[in-house]
């Protein structure tokens, strides 16, 4: 989102909105999964990254979206969950 990203170095509205949707879910995906050389991250922890890359290496809109469907998410719905987010945000 900042221009960084190879291999155009796109920023902004120069990158296609279906782009910018699928690198959050990306993201998310790859922080969790359980990989042969680490262990994925627990979804709150991969959750609260996305949040703090919103405006640098992703669109705040999309991080936004992400975030109310996050939440609305019901294995992810819990007091823990909400009293947890209330402390990262």
């Amino acid at each position: 989102f900042d221009g960084e990203g190879y291999p155009y170095g796109l920023k902004h509205d120069e990158i296609p909105l279906i782009a910018q949707i699928i690198a959050v879910a990306d993201t998310f995906d790859a922080m969790i999964s359980t990989r042969p050389y680490r262990k994925g991250l627990p979804p709150m922890q991969a959750y609260q990254e996305i949040l703090k890359c919103s405006g640098s290496q992703f669109c705040p809109r999309i991080v936004e979206a992400f975030d109310r469907a996050f939440q609305k998410t019901s294995m992810f719905r819990s007091t823990d969950f909400l009293a947890q987010n209330k402390k990262a945000g």
